[in-house]
């Protein structure tokens, strides 16, 4: 194949880490390939030109759009000069729905083929943005099975290649050094901690899973909790907020499935993340909360019964969901008690979440939509 150059958009930490083992397996596939667009040091590090960084886009919730206006604006004008400027041979498009399908309208003008990769979650809410995904996209290539009909039906080219985190989720450490080495004690039950991947979910979701740290500690002694931190978040963001925790609580940066691998329970920010919880086996505790406004909306739109991803791809509740007003100190403490005082039920999640790994597909996803990639770039210019 002869060199090709690929503008791409990853507007969220999800988004960064599926695109740069995109971008790898389509550079073993083709090492001339060019990319360029918006991205995480994930897809830097990959080798793509950053136009913009995620993180001054990436944001949870409708109204809190607002607050980054103008950084999404600004990165939407400079991504439309680049299609006219750079004329990539494909888009690729990772999620970020609201941002890409404007972005989508105008390289569908300009007659440049778009691939799409992890479908917006339109099966959730807004699903009549399935035909204008049908007229704009080329290729959509999903993550879960359940996405292949809903697009079929519209007339979308549609291919499931399975989830990439099955490649990714792996721990690097073995128990005994990974307790040695983060400063936990191997005989004490361990909580993780995951307040989720941007500053304004912290700001929301850290207080309170301090405090019900406080409790569950009062009631059961032996716990000590740990906070993986989400790459691009500087350690300085939880410093401040931890600095009258009473419970044992330990931050680590940089290995976050070993992290999780040394939970027996973990509580957790709604999202990607607890994907990768269910591929290690572990119970959970789903946690989501936005401003007021954004709830109202999105209650007001959203047609599915699980807001959690494992609940959703398993198709029942598997896992608690505390959503708004139940995300507070006693609540997030009542539901732990329930699963750590219960070892038959901790055992019965446990192997749900072995289910919901299984519906995932095989490994491999990444080099699947590489050649799925590559087939479109061999195609013929309309």
């Amino acid at each position: 194949m002869e060199s090709k150059k690929i503008l791409l958009v990853a507007g969220e930490a999800s988004g960064d880490l599926h695109g740069s083992h995109l971008v790898e397996a389509i550079r073993r596939m083709n090492p001339e390939v060019q990319f360029l667009g918006v991205g995480g040091e994930g897809l830097k590090r990959a080798g793509m030109k950053l136009l913009y960084h995620s993180q001054s886009l990436s944001v949870v919730g409708i109204t809190e759009v607002f607050a980054k206006l103008g950084s999404i604006l600004n990165a939407l004008r400079t991504l439309k000069r680049s299609l006219e400027r750079e004329k990539p041979d494909l888009v690729i498009l990772i999620d970020f729905p609201e941002f890409n399908l404007r972005l989508a309208r105008t390289a569908r003008r300009r007659r440049i083929p778009i691939l799409y990769y992890i479908s917006p979650q339109v099966w959730a809410w807004r699903p009549k943005r399935v035909k204008l995904i049908a007229r704009l996209v080329r290729k959509m290539v999903v993550f879960f099975p359940f996405e292949v009909p809903l697009y079929e039906a519209a007339g979308v080219d549609v291919e499931w290649v399975g989830h990439p985190l099955l490649d990714t989720v792996k721990p690097t450490l073995p128990k005994e050094r990974a307790f040695s080495q983060f400063g936990l004690d191997p005989k004490r039950r361990t909580v993780g901690l995951l307040p989720g991947s941007r500053l304004h979910e912290i700001e929301r979701l850290l207080p309170p899973l301090l405090d019900s740290a406080h409790l569950l500690h009062r009631e059961i002694p032996d716990l000590q909790f740990v906070i993986p931190l989400a790459p691009g978040i500087p350690r300085t963001t939880l410093s401040l907020r931890m600095k009258n925790v009473s419970a044992p609580v330990r931050v680590v940066e940089g290995f976050n499935y070993d992290v999780m691998n040394l939970c027996e329970l973990l509580i957790m920010a709604s999202g990607t993340a607890t994907l990768e919880g269910a591929i290690l086996g572990k119970p959970m505790i789903i946690i989501y909360k936005v401003s007021l406004p954004s709830y109202w909306v999105g209650r007001a739109l959203i047609r599915v019964d699980h807001n959690g991803l494992v609940n959703l791809v398993a198709e029942r509740g598997i896992a608690p969901e505390l959503i708004q007003k139940d995300v507070n100190p006693q609540r997030i403490a009542d539901e732990a008690f329930r699963i750590l005082k219960d070892p038959l039920l901790s055992r019965k999640m446990s192997e749900s979440m072995g289910e919901v790994r299984r519906k995932l597909g095989e490994p491999g996803a990444a080099e699947r939509a590489a050649r799925i990639v590559c087939s479109v770039l061999s195609e013929p210019k309309s």
